[in-house]
């Protein structure tokens, strides 16, 4: 009885060929999801900033810049903003 030896080669690339190179397509984000992403962060933490402040220095008088426009309406919809681009980011496809 013969017996069936293959005798083949593992296949070893060599360094500096083309096989070595990791495939782009094989990473989820690529350069634009990054940049969206990080934009995102930035309109979150513009977001943020514009919520602080407002406290009063005496803390039996009421200060009615808590309630101001920008705490109220404007920083609210940035932040949002900065969300919805963040989760744009993460489901977008990369090309």
């Amino acid at each position: 009885m013969s017996k069936n030896t293959d005798t083949k080669k593992p296949n070893v690339s060599k360094p500096g060929t083309t096989e070595n190179k990791i495939d782009a397509a094989a990473f989820a984000f690529g350069r634009e999801n990054f940049i969206l992403l990080f934009i995102s962060i930035g309109l979150l933490l513009i977001g943020y900033f514009l919520m602080a402040g407002g406290k009063s220095t005496d803390p039996n008088i009421f200060n009615e810049e808590v309630f101001s426009f920008r705490r109220i309406t404007l920083a609210p919809i940035v932040v949002m903003a900065g969300y919805a681009l963040a989760i744009y980011a993460i489901v977008k496809k990369a090309d």
